[in-house]
């Protein structure tokens, strides 16, 4: 692995702490070498599952669905570009203020219950990953395979994979409490930043925190608290369903000065920049409210970052109203970001108490309409690339622009958007209707690796997204579990929100 690497400018750290997941690039360095592994032959079949009136579940035969199998020619690509531009209106229908609110009932998707044979094969692929990249040693995950580099959103995302292992059947008892003890003993006893809270990331091995990418050097570079609103989450689903678990789940917290994650009813984290630390507020709507409400789990105040009202407004994608945050890069120098993931997490684990169904439902139906205008199976969300940048957030709508693909820093790629495959299969266990029927079909019958599921399908490129993530297979397996359990997750748990 190259390790040579320069930290990064002030501008670039507050986008990741303050305009998304602090995860998004601690893992760009070891991508370059990695996707030189992923380079060989793929025959790519435009098969998939048949689609059904929903709800009815899809069954194993194949049936052609209609996206692009091979790559789109530079006419086709400017005609999509083109119909995108014109599903744009920037004064959009908004939600009607009463709908805003969030319902007494948490959101239970139809047609849950026992897993087909399709998906419980979904869910052993996934596992695979995980099988390969678990460090019984240390209990933490790689976030990328092979690659020794673990944060708190991505080791979340493992111990959400591992509770549905054991949940489906993957792993047995002893295992998953020999896995799960470990896992939560070590984050107990991680070396803090300050001494305060979990560094952004650290070396998955060896326990020391790093810098990105420099995972030889130990490095101090603050903390993420989306990151470890993530983390809250589950630590409290695992305290609760497993009393076996419970107390060493409550050591975890309880090792974390977690008072420093909030102030004024809003969440904070902290970057080091030559070595002067800055302590920002974090989050836009979406990942904002998503991560506050773990946070809310464990008692602190985040009053403020739970208001889905003071800073939306919306946009018209394709005839529908979607929420924005309005704090965009010009006035804030932070990335608003409307993408799939931070809606799905909430259907699925808390059953939209963080953020109004009907934002969610507005965010999919945009690309259930661009899908219908372009005849691009659309289902985008942020992610590890298997090239160059290496990370991508590929959005509905972000700092004014509609569909934009972009990095971190602000550089538009359009050219790698891809379907998110974690994102389809969580749309398909929340909705199951025709259209994520569709992209259910089509990412498993696509998209399978020899470890897990590629992260996703290049529209323009028309072919898949090799890179393998620990976050994309934690997303698939938890997606499963609660369609089998049928309740969001934190209510399957018993947890009192």
């Amino acid at each position: 692995m190259n390790f040579d690497f320069e930290p990064p400018s002030f501008k670039w750290v507050f986008l990741v702490t303050c305009g998304g997941v602090a995860t998004a690039i601690a893992i760009i360095l070891g991508m370059e070498q990695l996707s030189s592994n992923l380079k060989q032959s793929y025959s790519l079949t435009a098969s998939a599952t048949p689609i059904q009136k929903s709800p009815s579940p899809i069954s194993e035969s194949t049936q052609k669905v209609t996206t692009a199998a091979k790559p789109l020619s530079k006419q086709e690509i400017q005609a999509i570009a083109k119909l995108d531009a014109e599903s744009i209106k920037l004064v959009g229908q908004a939600v009607p203020l009463e709908q805003q609110s969030i319902s007494n009932s948490p959101y239970i998707a139809p047609q849950v219950g026992q897993l087909t044979p399709v998906e419980l094969a979904t869910a052993k692929q996934a596992w695979r990953y995980f099988e390969k990249n678990w460090n019984e040693d240390t209990g933490l995950v790689n976030s990328a395979d092979g690659f020794p580099a673990v944060t708190l959103w991505d080791q979340a995302a493992a111990i959400a994979a591992l509770v549905s292992a054991k949940e489906l059947g993957l792993v047995t008892e002893i295992d998953f409490e020999k896995k799960m003890r470990k896992s939560l003993q070590t984050l107990a006893k991680l070396q803090l930043y300050k001494g305060e809270l979990p560094n952004k990331v650290y070396n998955s091995k060896t326990l020391i925190p790093v810098n990105y990418g420099k995972l030889d050097n130990r490095e101090e570079i603050g903390w993420s608290a989306l990151d470890i609103g993530r983390m809250a989450i589950w630590l409290k689903i695992v305290a609760t369903k497993y009393p076996n678990l419970t107390e060493d789940a409550n050591n975890v917290w309880k090792s974390w000065k977690v008072e420093r994650l909030t102030k004024d009813g809003q969440m904070y984290g902290t970057s080091v920049i030559k070595g002067k630390e800055s302590y920002n507020q974090e989050g836009r709507l979406g990942y904002e409210n998503y991560a506050a409400y773990g946070l809310k789990l464990w008692g602190l105040d985040v009053t403020r970052a739970l208001d889905v009202r003071s800073q939306v407004a919306f946009v018209d994608l394709y005839g529908q109203g979607i929420p924005y945050d309005k704090r965009d890069f010009q006035n804030s120098e932070a990335n608003n970001y409307v993408l799939s993931e931070p809606f799905i997490l909430d259907g699925i684990e808390t059953g939209f108490q963080s953020l109004p169904k009907v934002y969610a439902d507005r965010v999919l139906a945009a690309q259930e309409g661009r899908y219908k205008a372009t005849n691009q199976l659309t289902a985008v969300t942020e992610d590890n690339l298997d090239r160059a940048p290496y990370f991508v957030y590929s959005t509905l709508f972000v700092n004014g622009n509609a569909w934009a693909t972009i990095t971190d820093t602000r550089e538009t790629r359009n050219d790698l958007r891809f379907l998110s495959t974690k994102a389809a299969i969580g749309w398909y266990v929340l909705y199951n209707n025709d259209y994520t029927q569709k992209l259910f079909g089509f990412v498993t019958n696509n998209l399978k690796a020899d470890l897990g599921w590629y992260n996703g399908f290049y529209e323009a490129l028309g072919e898949p997204n090799k890179s393998l993530t620990a976050n994309n297979n934690g997303v698939i397996l938890e997606s499963l579990l609660y369609k089998k359990v049928g309740q969001p997750l934190t209510i399957w748990a018993g947890v009192s929100p």
